[in-house]
């Protein structure tokens, strides 16, 4: 029998009960709870392969970085490195100019005094726009306008005076400024001081030289001197006057 009546109505056998309970297993609360446990396993997978994918992505992205960061730092070095040396270029080739000049205004000095008429001549433009000009000590000057004016008169003291001899053994050229008009054209001023025969006395004096580049070398254009003939320097003056600058604005500017 399933069932059997007793008191207040209809009873339930055990049995019966018994297979309610196993039922109870299979009915739709049972089936949600099992669909979502699958859910939250689902989500944590993708949760998880998320991670990792933005772990790796973010691997990539820091080697890239790292790579383009060093490229970048390795070509910013090479282009400060290739400044610095095209500087350092530029600045060699400007000392150079410097030194070739004042090699034709000492040798052009040397060549006077020493009366090599050649050598002498060799420094200069032999043009009609050469000039020379110069203070006397009696308050007058004198000038010579072209090449021919300054071969007749500087070139043939030479020739009359053949005798080296002279009459400033000691010259010292100092605060020299240089002024370059594009590769071909320089401008010079200092400061001369100018020993007698005797290395007792210095004459101080301005000196102003143009010079012109001709078949790649320096030849002197214009030579002015204006000399102060009454304020004389003692030689015990020298040593001040040597302490003093060679180029008054430095060596890598002009």
């Amino acid at each position: 029998m399933l069932g059997t009546a007793g008191m207040g109505g209809f009873m339930v056998s055990p049995i019966k009960r018994n297979v309610m309970k196993q039922s109870s297993f299979n009915t739709p609360q049972s089936g949600s709870l099992a669909a979502s446990r699958k859910h939250d396993s689902l989500d944590k997978f993708l949760s998880r392969g998320k991670e990792l994918f933005l772990k790796m992505l973010d691997d990539q992205l820091r080697r890239k970085f790292v790579t383009l960061s060093i490229l970048f730092s390795a070509a910013l070095f090479f282009m400060a490195c290739s400044a610095d040396n095209a500087s350092q270029k530029a600045e060699e080739a400007l000392q150079s100019e410097k030194d070739a000049i004042l090699a034709v205004i000492e040798k052009e000095t040397e060549a006077f005094f020493a009366r090599d008429y050649e050598s002498w001549k060799s420094n200069y433009v032999q043009e009609d726009y050469a000039f020379q000009a110069w203070s006397n000590k009696d308050g007058t000057f004198d000038s010579s306008v072209g090449w021919e004016g300054i071969d007749n008169s500087v070139g043939q003291y030479i020739h009359d005076n053949p005798e080296p001899v002279s009459s400033h053994p000691i010259v010292e050229r100092k605060n020299i400024k240089f002024k370059f008009y594009g590769d071909n054209v320089a401008y010079l001023t200092w400061d001369q001081f100018n020993s007698d025969r005797e290395n007792k006395l210095f004459f101080h004096s301005k000196e102003v030289r143009l010079l012109e580049k001709v078949s790649n070398e320096w030849k002197i254009v214009c030579v002015s001197a204006f000399w102060d003939f009454k304020n004389l320097i003692p030689a015990e003056k020298l040593k001040d006057i040597q302490r003093m600058d060679k180029e008054s604005r430095g060596k890598d500017k002009i």
